[in-house]
């Protein structure tokens, strides 16, 4: 287990990213759901990531209902708020935010503090749970004086009462994550899809940081939304169709990986591990056959020469840390991976 930041709260090495389960693109039931969390949990995962804004509150239900069977003090829940969400009668479906589900709700940019406490009441109810231990401001892009001013210190004071355990923001940015990072108390930024083995932007500013000021970052969207996972010409990249460029980036990934008998989704997973800022790395998983892979992966031990041979084909820049393997990998536990950072 990791510590974030100063908090005390622990995380695994490898989290649960509870979009999946929540009709991401595509419908899952409520069986399927329940078993990916359940397969994660049996492979020793014990952090798990959810928001409102997944499937209009049907992620925290799905993960909640999931997770009751097991004690509250085993594991870690994080949510998000500063989308909170209404009532509509408007018909139709939530695809144009990418999760197939009946449009009952509108989501409010709220960042203000009687509306994040509205919001994480809410995500308590149906999350069914009486405390969450991270709470994260969700996307803040297009509002940052409000998430500074009002959004921050309703987290600080929530934080200071006990109520929650761990602060900080999530974003799909490096930018004003640096700021947090530089300019609040918060224990951890949650990073997605800005450090991968296609995009190591957060290695410039984020990274170095966070790192300096001991705040732990976690790592969502290690796949990059799909091109990662199974790089092809019809994989999604940052939630859209992938530029032709990247697909061909990624499949060059795939064959080294494959020279060095391993794979490319382990890869990915080991890389965002390697940096000794990051405190764990979050995997979406919509089935149980998923949430095993990723725990599997996750625990793979990749060839130094896998590593030589990527920054000797310029597919990897020489500064970024990579995995020192274990002398002896255990192979038994998510909790970190197979592969340490020195």
């Amino acid at each position: 287990m990791n510590a974030l930041g100063r908090s005390g709260v622990q995380v695994t090495g490898l989290g649960f990213g509870a979009a999946g389960i929540a009709n991401l693109y595509t419908e899952v039931d409520d069986r399927q759901a329940h078993d990916a969390v359940t397969a994660a949990w049996q492979q020793g995962v014990r952090y798990f990531d959810t928001a409102p804004h997944y499937g209009l509150g049907l992620s925290e239900r799905r993960l909640g209902a999931a997770l009751r069977e097991h004690p509250r003090s085993a594991y870690t829940v994080s949510t998000k708020v500063g989308r909170r969400l209404e009532p509509s009668d408007s018909g139709g479906d939530d695809l144009a935010h990418l999760f197939a589900v009946p449009a009952t709700h509108r989501r409010v940019w709220d960042f203000t503090a009687d509306g994040i406490r509205r919001t994480l009441e809410a995500s308590l109810e149906r999350l069914g749970l009486d405390r969450v231990d991270v709470v994260y401001l969700h996307d803040p892009d297009d509002h940052p004086e409000e998430a500074f001013r009002d959004g921050y210190p309703a987290l600080e004071r929530l934080r200071s009462q006990g109520v929650v355990g761990a602060i900080g923001a999530g974003m799909n940015q490096t930018a004003m994550l640096t700021r947090f990072v530089r300019e609040t108390d918060v224990d951890v930024v949650l990073c997605a899809g800005r450090y991968t083995l296609l995009d190591q932007s957060a290695l410039t500013d984020l990274l170095p940081a966070a790192e300096e000021r001991g705040v732990s970052v976690v790592i969502g969207g290690a796949f990059n939304s799909g091109l990662l996972a199974d790089p092809k010409p019809t994989a999604t990249y940052n939630y859209t169709q992938a530029p032709g460029e990247l697909v061909e980036r990624a499949l060059r990934m795939q064959a080294v990986a494959e020279r060095h008998g391993t794979t490319l989704r382990a890869a990915a997973l080991a890389f965002c591990a390697a940096h000794p800022a990051v405190a764990s790395v979050l995997a979406g998983a919509r089935s149980a056959a998923e949430a095993d892979d990723c725990a599997e992966q996750f625990r793979a031990v990749i060839p130094p020469a896998f590593w030589r041979e990527l920054r000797e084909s310029g597919l990897l820049p020489p500064e970024a840390p990579v995995p020192v393997p274990a002398e002896e990998p255990s192979g038994e536990s998510p909790e970190k991976p197979s592969e340490e950072p020195s």
